[in-house]
């Protein structure tokens, strides 16, 4: 089975569309109960490193070089990352976060790795 996966600002309405709704950040959203956020899942594991987020959020010029660290850290936590894909194997997996800017963020790094993830199973 594939998965669709989509990305969403987490203060939007939950839809019936989202399916399984994961939040990746690491930090839990400022202002959102649990209640509102409808969250399936909250994929700490998936996300980036504390000292990473604090150097990005440092340097948030350095997108690219980022990008890379967090690609390495994904790669060295693939086995972890595995397990949670299998446990929520849905056609569609919402992928939630509260950054401002969810395209220039680790949010797309992420929909591309466990798209690749998936397709490769």
């Amino acid at each position: 089975m594939s998965t669709d996966f989509r990305t969403k600002r987490i203060y939007e309405k939950p839809a019936k569309e989202d399916g399984y709704r994961v939040l990746v950040d690491r930090l839990w959203p400022r202002g959102m109960s649990k209640a509102v956020a409808r969250v399936d899942l909250w994929a700490k594991d998936m996300t980036p490193s504390t000292e990473l987020r604090k150097w990005f959020h440092a340097n948030p010029d350095n997108y690219d070089e980022f990008v890379k660290k967090y690609q390495h850290e994904l790669n060295t936590r693939r086995a972890e990352i595995e397990q949670l894909v299998e446990a929520m194997s849905q056609p569609t997996v919402t992928l939630l976060t509260a950054v401002k800017n969810p395209d220039r963020s680790h949010v797309p790094v992420l929909k591309k790795f466990l798209t690749e993830l998936v397709s490769n199973r």
